[in-house]
């Protein structure tokens, strides 16, 4: 059996750090969030911030907005928290409603108060190999994960499946910082297994049940940043982990690996960018 990339564990080891951080001020951090719109998932993945959030000392601002709400109105409302010196972190909760545009909402974001890492400035500081504000929660948890399990990126081949600004590209440049060789992968990639036959390391983010035993190099590290719920309503990755189980190194579960270190790493950015502020 592999060893098995404990996301709960480590994520209960950070908030508990952090959490001696922020007694240990005076001052609180404080996060606001932004949504917009009936997405119950959204309302899930909310609530489960606010809560983390309220455990730990900082203060929760959620902004909710209905599925209608002006693209100006919640521009009006990232001025006023951009300008209000008592939040520390903005998140703006994605999906929005099609309407709006998602560029226009994140650009408007004050880099240092971007816990998502999302805006251009952050983005490009990341690319090009600067440190920014903030890094995005998903692929920053995955590398503090491994980093938790003594997996050492460089040299390795890193292979993502996956491209989109969430985790696929910025978890490619983040790897290439460490010194990895990366290979990016997407839906539209010809022959995949062929690829991820060759990666020391495969971070999956593309598609329920997509990679099967036969994908794999034996050895090798998976890292699942899927979920989904199948047909029967249980919670599944891209990785299809029983099988696969046998032929790899190291896995992370789902639920149980990721979707835990994104809530932790939010959080460890909430933090940090409160501490940058105030010192």
């Amino acid at each position: 059996m592999p060893i098995i990339l404990d996301g709960k564990k480590l994520k209960e080891k950070i908030l508990a750090d952090l959490k001696t951080r922020v007694d240990a001020r005076p001052e609180k951090p404080a996060l606001a969030v932004i949504l917009a719109g009936d997405d119950p998932a959204s309302k899930i993945y909310v609530g489960s911030k606010e809560k983390t959030a309220q455990s730990l000392g900082i203060n929760s601002v959620v902004l909710n907005y209905p599925a209608d709400v002006a693209e100006k109105t919640l521009l009006d409302k990232i001025n006023d928290l951009n300008n209000d010196e008592n939040i520390t972190a903005i998140l703006v909760q994605l999906p929005l409603p099609k309407h709006i545009n998602k560029n226009n909402i994140i650009n408007a974001i004050c880099p240092r108060k971007d816990v998502d890492g999302f805006t251009p400035e952050n983005a490009g500081m990341l690319f090009s190999g600067q440190k920014p504000y903030a890094y995005p929660c998903t692929p920053r948890g995955i590398l503090l994960l491994l980093d938790e399990y003594g997996i050492e990126p460089e040299g390795k081949h890193v292979v993502v499946a996956g491209r989109s600004n969430i985790v696929g590209k910025p978890a490619a440049q983040m790897f290439l910082n460490r010194n990895a060789t990366v290979t990016i992968c997407h839906s539209r990639t010809k022959n995949l297994a062929e690829i991820t036959k060759t990666a020391d390391i495969l971070v999956s983010a593309v598609g329920a049940k997509i990679i099967k035993e036969n994908m794999l190099k034996p050895g090798c590290v998976v890292v699942d940043a899927g979920i989904f719920k199948d047909e029967n309503g249980k919670i599944t990755g891209d990785v299809d982990f029983e099988a696969v189980s046998t032929t790899v190194s190291h896995i992370t579960p789902v639920p149980g690996g990721v979707g835990p270190m994104t809530i932790a790493t939010l959080m460890l950015n909430t933090v940090e960018l409160f501490e940058g502020q105030i010192n």
